[in-house]
């Protein structure tokens, strides 16, 4: 029997190898670029990466967040996305143990980690993520987790619809677009791995902190209402919040109820 201990350490290592996949993917996918090729390079000299200094994390913290050749500043984000999914990934191993669920979970939120930051840069959630992750999602929830097909099925009409439902309605009130058809399509790709108790969770959960922040980003920035915040990061976290501790949660609280 492996030690568990050996297992997250190595999950770790594979999460931060694949954090730094990502980092490619959020920087190229909303500009159309491959994310297979070219390889790495300085954004400022454009020279490439060596594999010695790619390693994840440890090569950042090496050169100081400096590029070797020109000596750029090398944003801190990078080794944090590569933390940030090496945790999780290790965190999926201790739920789950070494299952394919456990696959499947990091998979789902290593897709999430890519969407809340190229919705932060960009303010746009990719098609070419969300779309093909509603069928996937859906094949792998029915196929590794206790999800059965309908509630994975009503989790992709009512978390679509529910958006949609509000984003219809926040035009017709208003006249002006609320939210984005992509936050619409994120949460219909995250009801088909949770299903709709999950996605009742995610939306109260995203808007519980995404009032919390947006309020405090307001005061900071002075510019009170006028001041636009992606949805989809929120939408994320909630969504990663469910998979791990939804049901403690619900239960807690459907106790505080009685």
């Amino acid at each position: 029997m492996i030690p568990t201990t050996f297992l997250i350490i190595t999950a770790f290592v594979f999460g931060a190898c694949i954090g730094s996949f990502l980092n490619v993917c959020i920087y190229r996918i909303p500009v159309g670029a491959s994310i297979v090729r070219p390889g790495s390079s300085c954004p400022r000299c454009k020279t490439e990466i060596a594999f010695y200094d790619n390693i994840p994390i440890l090569s950042w913290l090496l050169l100081r967040g400096k590029c070797r050749t020109c000596g750029a500043s090398i944003a801190v984000r990078y080794p944090l996305v590569e933390l940030l999914t090496g945790l999780f990934a290790a965190a999926c191993i201790f739920f789950f143990g070494p299952t394919w669920q456990a696959l499947a979970a990091f998979a789902f939120i290593a897709v999430l980690i890519t969407v809340a930051f190229i919705d932060l840069d960009h303010r746009i959630i990719p098609d070419t993520i969300s779309l093909p992750g509603i069928p996937i999602f859906f094949i792998a929830a029915i196929a590794v987790t206790d999800l059965t097909w309908r509630s994975s099925a009503i989790g992709i009409l009512a978390g679509g619809g529910s958006l949609f439902a509000v984003a219809w309605g926040y035009q017709l009130a208003t006249g002006r677009e609320g939210m984005g058809g992509g936050d619409i399509k994120l949460l219909a790709m995250i009801g088909a791995f949770i299903g709709w108790q999950g996605i009742l969770f995610t939306l109260f959960a995203a808007s519980a902190i995404g009032t919390l922040i947006g309020i405090l980003a307001m005061v900071r920035s002075g510019k009170g209402m006028k001041l636009a915040i992606p949805f989809g990061p929120f939408l994320s976290m909630g969504a990663v919040i469910y998979l791990f501790f939804g049901d403690p949660i619900v239960h807690w609280y459907l106790g505080i109820l009685r």
